[in-house]
């Protein structure tokens, strides 16, 4: 009997939880308010009764999902073209081209705000097209941090369904929004910058594949993103103000429609000379701090970036570099820790044993 009373005790707890987060989830639309309380009073009846059935953990997990979407929270921009320029030289050697094109487009936006015009609504979606490590993903997050908005990244590789984009309806077991919805929510605000991973990549059937770009087109149109229905939150959510970057290695599968509303921007692979710069200036030092090191605990010899930088043949992109770095870093830690070094030189002799085999 105790534990009936107790199970009874914790869903009146929960609905008082439930109630007091509709009432308090700022600007969520009326006509969603009142459904969700009246979902609270059908759970309410069920609690009453004693019934603690599936439906009620399905109707309360959707209570509070739809009251953590953020219906009005939002940051405020800031539109510097100088700060854009610092950011971008900060994190991004070389790459003069892109940069240009990614100043001309905050350019674009700053004038069309100062006028009073909708910015995004008539700003085309950027796309930066490039092979792997080149820079896209930290190119976005620069653009994120220029405009002090909030950054999510949603890996667009191997998606199988649409469901997986726009959510399932809840009528079925485990189901849950879409990606799209869900970037809101880990943001916590209706204007985030989303980065959409590797677009070209998100099915390989070809009938699925026309079906994710018919749904992608949805959501970046602005035409239509205005009243973007989730099959699971079953109302229509305002993307207007969100801020899509879309990256993808090749443009062979996108379509045209797609590509349409876009403004295409092609990274280049970074030279041999560009990389030493980016290794040792940009790389290097936040792997130390990362492996714990300190600056003097590793030394290397200026002659010895070509072989680190190519040491298993020609890399377009970072990654393979960044990799062989934290590989070395990691050798010198364990040689401190085990007392063999307090810091390591390295030079042609001894560059082979701290290389990644």
């Amino acid at each position: 009997m105790n534990d009936a009373a107790d199970k009874k005790d914790f869903l009146f707890d929960e609905l008082r939880t439930l109630t007091q987060k509709v009432n308090e989830t700022e600007g969520i639309p009326e006509i969603l308010a009142d459904r969700l309380k009246q979902m609270i009073q059908r759970l309410d009846r069920m609690a009453n009764l004693g019934h603690y059935a599936t439906e009620y953990d399905t109707l309360a997990r959707y209570i509070g999902i739809v009251t953590s979407i953020p219906w009005v929270k939002k940051t405020e921009d800031r539109m510097d073209l100088q700060i854009t320029k610092q950011i971008l030289d900060e994190h991004h050697y070389g790459m003069e081209y892109v940069k240009e094109r990614i100043l001309e487009y905050m350019s674009t936006l700053i004038l069309l705000k100062k006028r009073g015009k909708e910015v995004l609504q008539r700003a085309p979606i950027l796309l930066l097209v490039g092979l792997q490590g080149v820079g896209k993903t930290t190119l976005a997050m620069s653009i994120a941090e220029a405009l002090q908005r909030k950054f999510v990244r949603i890996a667009m590789g191997g998606i199988g369904s649409t469901l997986e984009i726009r959510g399932r309806s809840k009528a079925f077991p485990e189901s849950e929004p879409g990606l799209i919805i869900k970037a809101l929510i880990n943001a916590g605000v209706k204007n985030p910058v989303i980065l959409l991973d590797e677009i070209e990549k998100a099915s390989g059937e070809a009938g699925l594949q026309s079906d994710i770009m018919a749904v992608l087109l949805e959501i970046l149109d602005p035409a239509q993103n205005v009243a973007f229905r989730d099959h699971y939150i079953d109302f229509p959510v305002d993307l207007s103000e969100v801020m899509f970057i879309c990256s993808a290695n090749n443009l062979g599968p996108i379509s045209t429609a797609l590509l349409d509303r876009m403004e295409v921007i092609k990274m280049p692979s970074y030279s041999d000379a560009e990389k030493m710069v980016i290794a040792r200036d940009y790389i290097l030092p936040k792997v130390i701090e990362n492996s714990g090191l300190k600056p003097e605990e590793l030394i290397i010899d200026p002659n010895l970036w070509p072989g680190i930088i190519r040491p298993f043949g020609y890399d377009s992109g970072i990654r393979s570099l960044t990799r062989t770095l934290e590989s070395i870093c990691r050798k010198v830690a364990r040689e401190i820790v085990e007392g063999k070094v307090d810091k390591v030189y390295l030079t042609a002799d001894n560059l082979k044993h701290y290389l990644p085999k």
